[in-house]
Parts: C-alpha cells; structure tokens; sequence
C-alpha cells in the first residue's frame, strides 16, 4: 500500500524538464518550498540499499553529484536508471557521482528492480520514510539534481524522457570539467 506522500507523487505528471540554470521558489530544508536551482544542497545522510552503510552527501563535496529520486513503482523511473548506470561508467573516472535514492516503502521492490542488472556503477540508496522527499519537494517522479563541487544545486530534471540523458550527462561533464 503507498502512503499519501507516494500516491501524491505517482499522480504527478510524469515528464517535465527544468535542467538548467534558471532557478525559483526557496531552498528545502522541510520548510514548505521545493529545492530550487542555486540553492545549497542539504547535507544529506542516505542509507545504502544495500544495508552497507550510510552516504553522507557533504562528503563528496568537491564532486558534482548527480542525486536522483526514483521509484521502482514509476515507469520513467525504471528507463530512467539503466541510462544514469551508464552515465556513472563513463563519469565516475571524471568526479562525478551519481546517487540513485530508492523511495521505495519496501526494500524488496527496490531490489527486485535491481536485480535486474547483474551489476551498478551508480550508487544505490533507501529512503523507505521519504525524508528525502519531504525535504526536497521534487515535483516529479523521477527528479534528478546536478549538484556542484561546492554543494549548490545547478540543474533539477523533473520526470523523465530518453532526451533528457544526453542533456543531463552534458551539464554533469560541463560542470566536472571534463567536455
């Protein structure tokens, strides 16, 4: 059964693109306002879904960051991870890291779905509570956040189409340096 929060997001609609550099609307922090372009990114703590640990997004400080929100329930969501893989092979060498956070109220959902590859480059987390996005407010499912070395979100894309890939690879290469 889906709480309020998930079914609200599932009713979204499911394709919006906002990557860029134009911002609005406030900061998260649980205050109401959605995560905007500009604003510092929280210092998050994820729990790996693998059980392994935590990830605590302050220490990656220096990276760019690509953190995502998807679901295993939302269909653009499961086009929408082979691709980021494959965008962490090619980028990781580079600086970049990219962070796939499951909201996934069941653990076993979100690792029936990746048990559909034998193997992920990306960095795989949980949030079954959806802390994450009750902070951040993404208005999509899937959302993704390009996040600077110094923390400061630099691009947000809500929902997901196959042409949002080569945009989002291109704004994680231009800001790690490496065209």
């Amino acid at each position: 059964m889906f709480s309020r929060r998930l079914m609200m997001l599932l009713l979204l609609p499911l394709s919006c693109t906002t990557l860029g550099a134009a911002g609005g609307g406030g900061g998260g922090g649980g205050d109401g306002k959605r995560q905007a372009v500009g604003d510092p990114m929280p210092d998050l703590r994820l729990n790996r879904l693998d059980g392994s640990g935590e990830i605590r997004l302050g220490a990656l400080r220096g990276k760019v960051v690509l953190l995502d929100i998807w679901a295993s329930w939302c269909t653009p969501c499961k086009e929408e991870m082979p691709m980021l893989d494959e965008m962490a092979t090619r980028l990781r060498r580079r600086g970049v890291e990219i962070i796939a956070v499951s909201v996934d109220e069941d653990r076993a959902s979100a690792e029936a779905f990746v048990g559909t590859r034998p193997r992920w480059t990306l960095t795989l987390a949980h949030d079954p509570q959806g802390r994450i996005p009750d902070l951040l407010q993404p208005p999509k499912m899937p959302t993704s956040y390009v996040i600077d070395g110094a923390g400061v979100v630099r691009g947000i894309n809500a929902g997901f189409d196959r042409s949002d890939a080569a945009r989002i690879e291109a704004r994680l290469r231009e800001l790690a340096g490496a065209r």
